[in-house]
């Protein structure tokens, strides 16, 4: 009798177990999936080395064009195009010193020289194709693409959006602004994400809020308390507190409203 009481407690709770586990599996989906590659963008003679990532979805998708910082494309950028893929978006991010010399070297220091060295009208027709890249592949939504981007990559985020009105949606990180003489040839809604501690940014912002409402553009602008130049970087002030997720929050309800989903 007591044996037979004992393996009938074993069965029970191995059929709780098995229950349990099942509920969890229920309660706990996979993480979304994604596919990253590496291609190569032609622009005349010359080639672009960029990063590209696709959401897991039957549908078209709207597109995320990413700009790296002053230190070139580093290992972090595609991070960056990863999460943008996770949340539903074909987003890549192109080298802008490969078109001139190959691809940003390993040394950040190395690579601020090099972006310092780089001309407007190349880094504009180096994102151009970027553009219409994205904008040409199957599975984007013609037309519905944003751009972000970081450091120096958030004042060429700002730039471009001068150059190209067809965007629609444009998100600025901690980046200075373009000549408010330019701002006229924006065409979408700038968000601006900055740092509490860069006064070197952020003191230029009443100043550009001023232009760009003259100009009759959207221009939204949130300060992250606690937080420096860079914060959405890992290892920069700010970046192991709360903060950056309450940006990325902010970025994606942007993005979803101005690209849908």
């Amino acid at each position: 009798m007591h044996s037979t009481l004992t393996l009938t407690a074993v069965a029970a709770a191995a059929m709780l177990a098995g229950a349990a586990g099942a509920d969890h599996l229920r309660r706990a989906p996979a993480p979304p999936t994604t596919h990253g590659e590496w291609v190569q963008i032609k622009r005349g003679d010359a080639t672009i080395r960029a990063y590209v990532a696709y959401p897991e979805r039957k549908d078209k998708a709207p597109g995320v064009l990413v700009i790296h910082e002053i230190f070139g494309l580093t290992d972090w950028e595609p991070t960056v195009v990863d999460r943008l893929a996770k949340e539903g978006y074909v987003a890549v991010v192109p080298d802008l010193l490969s078109s001139k010399y190959g691809r940003s070297p390993a040394d950040p220091d190395s690579g601020r020289k090099l972006v310092g060295d780089l001309e407007p009208e190349r880094v504009t027709a180096d994102l151009d194709a970027a553009y219409a890249y994205l904008n040409g592949l199957p599975s984007v939504r013609t037309g519905d693409i944003g751009t972000i981007g970081f450091c120096w990559g958030g004042g060429q985020s700002f730039r471009y959006a001068t150059n190209n009105p067809k965007l629609r949606a444009v998100v600025v990180c901690y980046g200075p602004p373009p000549d408010t003489a330019a701002m006229k040839g924006i065409g979408a809604p700038v968000l601006g994400i900055y740092g509490e501690s860069d006064s070197r940014i952020n003191s230029t912002l009443p100043e550009v809020t001023a232009a760009m409402q003259k100009s009759g553009k959207t221009y939204t602008t949130e300060i992250f308390p606690g937080t420096g130049h860079g914060f959405l970087h890992p290892g920069r002030e700010g970046s192991d507190g709360p903060q950056p997720e309450r940006a990325w929050k902010r970025i994606l309800e942007f993005y979803r409203a101005r690209l849908g989903k």
